[in-house]
């Protein structure tokens, strides 16, 4: 008997709330409307043939809400076909180590499909241990460059596409780049950080808050992609020299400080409400499979716009692009091809 085609879902039930957020009078992603968008994912998914999904519990009141909605569908609405859910049952650090077991938990279950909800750390947490197996990726984070503003109902239409093989992968996904940051020298050589969108020299030398929220803290960015009506820091290339996701190349860009004479004057959204100036002091193209160094001085390593790393004395850190990012949905295309190849109309039967 064939299995049932099963999907994994990640929520990050601290996206879109962050001090960004807060301070700059952003709206924030409430717990309510993540689950019920995973509601929604779930009625997408099973109209298409998912039978099966896995998703993770929390503190927070996501899965709570989440089982109460099933079990209201189960007793109302038993005719509107919905995957059964599954709660992978691990252990719950309130950290991006639940997002790491959950995801190596999906990858040995063999899911075809891992829809994400969240930001660009998220993304870059579940793109560090899914391989090959595509991602859905919904924004409901803060800095939302990675993922797609897009409703979840079709999303999961798109996603139950993919996740059954009924649009073939060379339509449906796509290939992302990465940027990767290696020490080679020094203390912590051989440790090794991905970003899905950038890398940013912060001058504070601390990591502190994470979040990189002020302009007069960028002493230099890397850029995977940079597109013109981005958000974060991404948005600072944009606002130079755009650089589109399926570009061959990325971006460096260093900062003059404070008071500091020269460079160009930029404008850039770099946090929700927040348009910060900048002085552009260089920019160049990075190409794939070139390897740059990435001087920290005195100051920490943030990805994806978070802080992450205090490099240690002595260590000397390296950065690539490179094409080793994860597969993601492109929605409107799969959608397009079963538009156009009628791909819908079995479906149909199920709604009779």
């Amino acid at each position: 008997m064939p299995k049932p085609v099963t999907a994994g879902v990640i929520v990050n039930p601290a996206s879109g709330r962050d001090i960004r957020r807060l301070t700059t009078h952003a709206s924030v992603f409430p717990t309510a409307e993540k689950a019920n968008m995973v509601v929604r994912l779930l009625a997408g998914l099973g109209a298409l043939g998912v039978a099966r999904v896995l998703t993770l519990r929390d503190r927070t009141g996501v899965a709570a809400l989440l089982l109460r909605a099933i079990e209201t569908h189960a007793a109302l609405a038993a005719h509107e076909p919905w995957p059964t859910v599954e709660f992978v049952d691990l252990p719950i650090a309130d950290s991006v180590a639940d997002t790491h077991a959950g995801v190596a938990h999906m990858v040995r279950e063999a899911v075809s499909l891992i829809a994400v909800l969240g930001g660009d750390g998220t993304h870059r947490a579940v793109a560090a241990y899914c391989g090959d197996i595509p991602l859905l990726a919904l924004s409901t984070g803060t800095n939302n460059a990675f993922p797609e503003l897009r409703e979840a109902t079709v999303a999961g239409l798109a996603g139950a596409l993919v996740a059954t093989g009924t649009v073939p992968a060379d339509v449906a996904l796509a290939r992302n780049k990465r940027l990767v940051a290696r020490c080679v020298e020094g203390p912590n050589r051989g440790h090794e950080e991905i970003a899905l969108v950038d890398i940013c020299v912060a001058r504070q030398p601390f990591i502190g808050a994470r979040a990189i929220s002020e302009s007069s803290d960028i002493e230099a960015i890397f850029l995977a992609f940079a597109q013109p009506d981005g958000i974060g820091l991404s948005s600072i290339g944009g606002a130079f020299a755009p650089v589109g996701r399926d570009a061959s190349h990325g971006l460096h860009m260093t900062f003059a400080r404070p008071g500091e004479a020269g460079g160009v004057p930029l404008v850039a959204p770099i946090a929700p409400g927040r348009i910060e100036r900048l002085n552009l002091r260089t920019c160049q193209r990075i190409e794939a499979g070139v390897t740059l160094p990435l001087d920290a001085g005195h100051g920490t390593l943030a990805f994806d716009g978070e802080r992450e790393i205090e490099p240690a004395r002595g260590d000397r850190y390296e950065v690539s692009l490179d094409w080793g990012g994860p597969l993601t949905v492109d929605v409107a295309r799969t959608l397009r091809y079963a538009a156009s190849h009628q791909l819908l109309r079995a479906a149909a039967v199920h709604f009779a």
